[in-house]
């Protein structure tokens, strides 16, 4: 993909923890215009380029899969947001980016994602198309950025909320945000004057009604 970018002439950042792909990385592209290599973890060398390059356009990769959510939700809440992002992930991750309410792989991941971007899954690759090969399926994601993002989308207290009103998914919302600290009555009033029902699940609510909810709610104490 390195290779290919470069061919199209694009200004590449390119982002290698292993330090002997580093080395190869460096060896073949160092001296290509436009090719720039910021080595170690990506969630920790992203602002460097950030503030090197200017903000992305695109950012594309095959992620390390015990990674990937970290990675993509440190672009969004960290205020990268290039307009398109293309990712090879598990295929299990892809479900739960690209999932719709009242399904199973809908959870506060998928509201992440899915209020600052459009989310796809393209396609998936079986694990002969790697080396070495991996155990699992793996899934190609599209990201298009939302010309409509929610106001809230990638604010970190916005994601601490979604991650406790899923806290526990059989709980409704009146008793997993009681247990976040938030009273019944503001939990009430927060639902009311978002037109929904305290005893709703947070599975079965859209990322634009849990954005509702989140901004009727009082900062925790």
């Amino acid at each position: 993909m390195t290779l290919e970018a470069l061919r199209a002439g694009l200004a590449l950042s390119a982002f290698e923890i292993d330090r002997g792909f580093s080395s190869f990385l460096r060896g073949a592209y160092g001296d290509v215009p436009g090719f720039e290599l910021f080595e170690g973890d990506f969630v920790r060398t992203w602002p460097d380029a950030l503030a090197a390059s200017g903000r992305p356009t695109r950012a594309f990769g095959n992620l390390p899969y015990n990674a990937a959510g970290a990675i993509v939700a440190s672009l969004i809440e960290g205020g990268a947001r290039p307009e398109r992002m293309v990712f090879t992930v598990q295929k299990e991750a892809a479900a739960r980016m690209a999932a719709s309410p009242g399904t199973k792989n809908y959870a506060a991941f998928t509201v992440l994602c899915r209020s600052a971007y459009e989310v796809k899954q393209s396609f998936d690759l079986p694990p002969g198309v790697f080396w070495p090969q991996p155990r699992v399926t793996s899934t190609v994601v599209l990201m298009k950025a939302r010309p409509d993002a929610l106001a809230c989308a990638g604010r970190k207290d916005f994601t601490t909320f979604t991650r406790m009103a899923f806290a526990s998914r059989r709980k409704t919302l009146r008793n997993n945000l009681r247990a976040a600290g938030w009273s019944d009555e503001q939990v009430a009033a927060a639902a009311g004057a978002a037109g929904l029902s305290v005893d709703a699940r947070a599975e079965t609510l859209s990322p634009e009604e849990l954005s509702a909810l989140f901004g009727g709610l009082p900062t925790r104490p």
